[in-house]
Formats: C-alpha cells, structure tokens, sequence
C-alpha cells in the first residue's frame, strides 16, 4: 500500500518581485536618481530642523518651518523612486514633476556662486538624465503607458 503525498505547489511570487525583476535598467536608473535627490531633501530637512532646534540661526522659527518643509517635499521623489521600482504605472508623473522642479532650484543654485555651481551642476544633470530615462519608449512601455487605441 503505497500512500501518494499531495505535492505542494511552488510559492507564489509576490507581484512587486516578478514586476521588479523584468523592468529595464532605464527604469532603476531613474528610479535610483530620483530616490537619491528625495534623499537629499531629507537630508537636507533634517540639517534644517537641527539647525533650528540646537543651532543659533537667525530665525529658529523658520529654520525649523524649512526644515518640516523640505522634509514633507522629499516624500514626493521617495514615493515616485518607490513606484518606479515596483513598475506602477502613477509613479511616472510625480518622478517628472519632481524633475522639472529640480531644475529652477538648479539655477538658483548656479547664480549664487562658488561651490553651489557644482551642486546646480550635478542637480541639472539628474535631473535631464531621469527626464530622459522616463521619456523613453522602453520606460514607457514597461509602466503600461501608451498610445491608446481609438475607440470605434
């Protein structure tokens, strides 16, 4: 008498590991550059809220409002780097929109001189870089985002 022991079927995989797994290395660049300057902003917000609470600013009231500030604007990039990397569809628009922001604050950061010109530098430049990345067909294509097929 031979007993047959169910076979158990193999473990599902979770859908952000498949989806994360077939996405082109366009799409992690610019997830990767797009986490790094919601990094900074949190950095950044951090800096400012110490500053404000354990420096000597001018202002402790605004230093630390800049910094609560900076910190709620890097939720945005983080989120969209997240999305990016997970392949959802949504994260393409706030990755943009964080991209074209980038870019005035990267002039501002050119006219004011001295070091801030290779920071505005290196802003501009990721900036452009995930612009492109997003833009490309292979991106676009892997987010689900297309031309519409016209309805008859």
């Amino acid at each position: 008498m031979s007993e047959k022991q169910p076979q158990n079927p193999p473990a599902p995989v979770p859908e952000h590991a498949a989806g994360a797994a077939a996405l082109p290395g366009r799409l992690t660049a610019a997830a990767v550059l797009t986490a790094l300057e919601g990094l900074a902003l949190a950095g950044l917000g951090v800096y400012m809220l110490y500053v404000g609470i354990a420096g000597r600013p001018d202002s402790p009231r605004q230093a630390e409002l800049v910094g609560l500030t900076l910190l709620a604007l890097a939720a945005l990039p983080l989120a969209a780097a997240r999305g990016l990397r997970l392949g959802r569809r949504w994260s393409r628009g706030p990755a943009l929109t964080t991209q074209l922001m980038a870019l005035p604050v990267a002039l501002t950061l050119y006219t004011t001189g001295g070091a801030m010109i290779a920071a505005a530098a290196a802003l501009a430049a990721a900036a452009v870089a995930v612009v492109v990345l997003l833009v490309n067909p292979t991106a676009t294509r892997a987010l689900g985002i297309g031309p519409r097929e016209e309805a008859r």
